[in-house]
């Protein structure tokens, strides 16, 4: 009787192992697949933290550039001459001044037209600019030119097509 239960044991073992690797054996390959196919993407994932990461340094230190004091604002006075003469100075564009103040070119235009003048964060900003060399504006610039802007894509419109008259 004892043989008969070890044999029986050793057999209904074995099949237990037969069926356990026939179903472990295709799990386990799936699951190398999948760490093969992981792990690049963990290494863009990790990339792309760094390059955000970086994005966000290089933005805080914009804006830290373009900042000034609540008093220095309170203390600037404003020409349509004064702005015209500080963008001769930086050597750039009215689009250029606009870009760098994160405005319309139309808004630029008009403050050195004389029909409107900066307020806010705009007239911050152009403190900000009056301490900057003509080499740091150029900088600022290609920065802002290198990085796509995510507002440009937001304002874009969806042209429409054209209906035939019928």
């Amino acid at each position: 009787m004892a043989k008969l239960e070890e044999a029986l044991r050793s057999t209904v073992l074995r099949l237990i192992r037969r069926e356990l690797r026939a179903t472990v054996a295709p799990l386990s390959r799936e699951v190398r697949e999948l760490k093969r196919v992981v792990s690049p993407l963990r290494k863009t994932v990790s990339a792309l933290e760094k390059l955000v990461a970086e994005q966000a340094r290089r933005q805080q230190a914009e804006l830290a550039e373009l900042e000034a004091t609540e008093e220095e604002v309170k203390k600037s006075r404003f020409s349509p001459a004064l702005l015209r003469s500080l963008r001769a100075r930086l050597g750039i564009t009215q689009d250029q001044m606009a870009s760098l103040v994160g405005v319309s070119g139309g808004a630029v235009a008009g403050w050195e037209g004389g029909r409107m003048a900066p307020r806010g964060r705009n007239r911050a900003a152009l403190v900000a600019l009056r301490k900057l060399r003509r080499g740091d504006a150029k900088r600022l610039l290609a920065e802002k030119a290198a990085t796509p802007s995510a507002t440009k894509a937001a304002k874009a419109k969806p042209r429409r097509s054209k209906r035939k008259s019928r």
